[in-house]
């Protein structure tokens, strides 16, 4: 539900409204990483519910990200962040003692909520920091970011290995085929000049041997 969720909004409400295959599946992973902080203190039906609001604040963090002109092509922010630390907090919401889980939820008068702020300002205190000096020391000796040429013609050629996701060198000449009607060999060959997905096809007729042409 989490994944039709984040595919029927994209789709449907929010611009471009086109059909988003990577959106779905980062709305399933949304609901994952919501309920994995608080899955063994909650019961199916509260799991549920936690995994279809981690999957509006998936999209919602995302949408902030984009219109922040924030570099996150995977939304691994949105999925990671927003969904991992609302998970955090569904542990202390979610949960009751009563069940025998082992919860101790706010809904049901306990009070793990406290516990569970507390442990997302060390996380996020401990994060910031570390990723702070790392990010500093990156950029003082110029490896924080990747060359303006590099970026424009694309880091699958100068990183990767094999350097193009797609070959389009590699296109190979079909078999030649009869036709059954002139008794002539026509073969069809890709044009190596456009790409794989947008084939245009060169056709060359040979006469056959033994064929005989009928007048009009």
């Amino acid at each position: 539900s989490r994944h039709s969720q984040v595919f029927a909004a994209r789709a449907l409400v929010l611009e471009p409204r086109k059909l988003d295959v990577g959106g779905m599946c980062n709305g399933v992973l949304a609901g994952l990483v919501s309920i994995t902080g608080p899955c063994a203190f909650v019961r199916p039906s509260e799991a549920a519910l936690i995994g279809l609001v981690g999957g509006g604040i998936y999209q919602a963090a995302s949408t902030a990200v984009r219109k922040a002109k924030v570099d996150d092509v995977v939304d691994a922010f949105a999925v990671h962040g927003a969904c991992g630390m609302w998970g955090l907090m569904a542990a202390g919401l979610f949960g009751d003692p009563k069940v025998g889980l082992g919860g101790n939820g706010f809904f049901y008068g306990g009070d793990q909520l406290q516990t569970q702020m507390f442990a997302a300002l060390l996380i996020v205190s401990w994060v910031s920091g570390v990723s702070s000096m790392a990010f500093f020391v990156l950029r003082q000796v110029g490896m924080l970011r990747l060359s303006g040429e590099i970026q424009r013609d694309g880091a699958d050629i100068a990183e990767h290995s094999p350097r193009k996701a797609y070959s389009f060198s590699e296109v190979k000449v079909m078999e030649v085929t009869t036709c059954r009607a002139t008794g002539v060999h026509i073969a069809m060959k890709p044009s190596l000049a456009a790409p794989v997905m947008d084939v245009d096809l060169a056709v060359s007729v040979v006469p056959h041997p033994h064929a005989t042409m009928a007048g009009p």
